[in-house]
């Protein structure tokens, strides 16, 4: 019985989902014309958040007021200047406020009929943020409309037609059946970003890998860091990007159970203010996440913030940073432990000792990272061999090839831990754990269960995992790589060479006598010429 209903659930949930995307790919595809579809998302994805937050005020505003009794309160229906009333509060709650007027619904309505629209807009966008100003959340609401430049040319050569441009987006945001966000069987308003960000990432020509994890390895990673866990302090990650990876903790705990909320830190600053778009989108409050923007390596903003229980990330690979031609970098505490610095041109184990470094004694760390940090010598090989050597490698998880957008390369993961129970590294090969997506490989549910499974029960499993001594890997000069220690499975036959010499020996002799019956045939069709 159960499962029928979770069967059922499970086909609206996927039935709704289906129904958004095709609704979204409309638009993309309806409105784009002349705007490139990587400049194009910040319009459907900016409209989207500007839909979104007036409906959540709406909704919040409405249900406190219902509770005392006004049964047929509804904000939008209000005056500015009654609204007006109820800022102060509502700022020091939801961290914004929008006047009934400048909401989402009520200018949708006049749009069509509006020879101003991009400069009511673009006023509208200015009040959001402003109404921030002076209160905690000014840095959470701060630039958040910077991408959604309605004035841009990119939008049409005339105010006339930008306005129609924006007449269009604005109906095709407001016809998305995203329902009431707080009872839809579905995460509507993130999935529509989630969606978003993986269509521009894979059909872009840009590489859509640096800001955005597919699902479903950020998924596997919040996993990984909260095996054994109902609820965490806080989440980090040190290159957060578009936020993926620190959102799956409210899928897979409830964002109940992340306490203190969701933290992190990204270089780019457009990537960073989606990051704080999308918080907003999966109904996270200003007052439980706190995104920074600038270098983690050289300007980390979270030093008041550290330990976090668990720190998930997917760092840039091989990038080039500061290293020693900074000379503070070698005493700064994060990085002098290994008593060397990653190499400029390779930043990849900076990130890790960061990670490290701001890791609970209880906490779990899992990272991205690319292979060649695994086996490389150098500076690389000591920071490895301190990490062997007070036992902080937890497990190394080698993916298959071709997960993220815009980079084909086999990734692995490094699991991080300061208190193990014993003194190994599990490694597990996943390298053949996928199936075909489209035109990129995918981990699927069996995939994952299979990769979750082996690392929970941390034993030796034939060709898949192989837990090892920190002693044989000292001997092995700190070489993490998965292949120096999982034996691949030999999927070649067994050859019997004299069998085979026969059954040779058989054809070239069933094909002499072919050849001598062919011959006679001709020489037989020649004679009777």
């Amino acid at each position: 019985m159960t499962n029928n209903k979770d069967r059922n659930s499970n086909m609206t949930k996927e039935q709704e989902r289906a129904e958004l995307h095709r609704a979204i790919w409309q638009i993309a595809n309806d409105l784009r014309g002349s705007v490139d579809g990587w400049d194009f998302k910040s319009y459907v994805l900016g409209m989207l958040f500007y839909r979104f937050i007036s409906e959540n005020l709406t909704n919040y505003l409405n249900d406190d007021e219902r509770r005392t009794g006004k049964k047929d309160f509804d904000y939008a229906a209000l005056s500015d200047k009654e609204a007006e009333f109820g800022r102060a509060d509502t700022v020091k709650e939801k961290g914004f406020y929008i006047l009934p007027s400048e909401l989402f619904v009520n200018v949708r309505k006049k749009a069509r009929n509006d020879a101003n629209l991009n400069e009511i807009l673009s006023s509208i966008f200015r009040n959001i943020e402003n109404s921030a100003k002076g209160s905690n959340s000014e840095d959470d609401l701060k630039g958040l409309f910077d991408d959604l430049d309605v004035n841009s040319n990119k939008l049409g050569s005339t105010v006339d037609k930008r306005n129609q441009k924006l007449v269009k987006l604005l109906e095709a945001i407001g016809d998305l059946r995203l329902g009431n966000y707080s009872d839809n069987t579905i995460d509507a308003f993130g999935d529509a970003y989630e969606f978003l960000m993986t269509m521009y990432a894979s059909s872009s020509g840009k590489s859509g890998g640096e800001f955005f994890t597919p699902q479903e390895v950020s998924e596997l990673l919040a996993e990984i860091a909260t095996v054994n866990k109902k609820e965490v302090n806080k989440v980090y990650d040190p290159a957060c990007g578009s936020g993926s990876l620190l959102l799956k903790f409210a899928k897979v705990l409830g964002k109940e159970n992340v306490r203190q909320g969701f933290f992190g830190q990204e270089i780019n600053i457009t990537t960073y203010n989606l990051c704080r778009i999308n918080m907003f989108l999966h109904d996270i409050n200003y007052n439980n996440f706190d995104i920074a923007h600038g270098d983690t390596l050289t300007d980390p903003k979270h030093w008041d913030d550290e330990p976090f229980d668990a720190i998930v990330s997917n760092p840039p690979y091989s990038i080039n940073w500061e290293g020693d031609a900074n000379p503070l970098l070698i005493n700064d505490p994060r990085f002098s432990p290994a008593g060397v610095l990653a190499p400029k041109s390779k930043a990849d184990l900076a990130f890790t000792m960061h990670m490290l470094s701001w890791l609970s004694t209880s906490g779990t760390a899992a990272i991205v990272e690319f292979p060649g940090v695994l086996y490389r010598g150098g500076a690389e090989q000591k920071i490895r061999k301190y990490l062997v050597d007070n036992n902080y490698i937890d497990a190394v998880i080698q993916l298959p090839a071709d997960l993220f957008f815009g980079v084909t390369i086999a990734t692995c993961i490094i699991v991080l831990k300061k208190s193990k129970r014993d003194n190994k590294i599990l490694f597990i090969d996943a390298s053949a754990e996928f199936v075909r997506g489209g035109n990129k490989n995918k981990l699927s549910d069996v995939n994952c269960n299979k990769i979750l499974d082996a690392f929970k029960n941390r034993k030796d499993i034939e060709y898949f995992a192989k837990l090892v001594d920190n002693k044989a890997i000292a001997d092995n000069d700190y070489n993490i790589a998965v292949s120096s220690y999982v034996v691949a499975e030999d999927t070649r036959k067994e050859i019997n060479i004299i069998q085979l010499n026969k059954e040779i020996s058989v054809i070239v002799a069933k094909q002499n006598e072919l050849r001598t019956a062919i011959d006679k045939i001709v020489a037989d069709i020649e004679g009777t010429k």
